[in-house]
């Protein structure tokens, strides 16, 4: 596909864009060759290619679900203000 001057001017119109008229032709001719990379890639026959979620193998890099941490809660609790069963208490600030 072909884009000439009068297309650059109507796509930068549409777009709200100001575009120079030393620089029509040089988008213009921009322009057609992305269209014609893209015309290109649709030629090409992908029929039995399974989508791929990303270009390379490579699997995700979880690690294993385990404990690392054992239980402080009543060491911090130790130094709180203000603690009863287990819960930190808190001064109400909304009445």
């Amino acid at each position: 596909m072909s884009l000439d001057r009068a297309d650059v001017e109507r796509i930068a119109h549409l777009a709200r864009l100001e575009v120079d008229e030393q620089e029509l032709t040089a988008y213009a001719e921009t322009l057609s060759r992305i269209l014609g990379l893209i015309e290109q890639m649709n030629a090409v026959d992908t029929e039995g290619i399974a989508p791929m979620s990303h270009p390379l193998e490579a699997g995700l890099g979880f690690r294993a679900d385990e404990v690392t941490e054992f239980d402080q809660r009543e060491l911090f609790q130790v130094n709180a203000p203000s603690v009863q069963a287990g819960l930190y208490l808190v001064p109400k600030v909304i009445e």
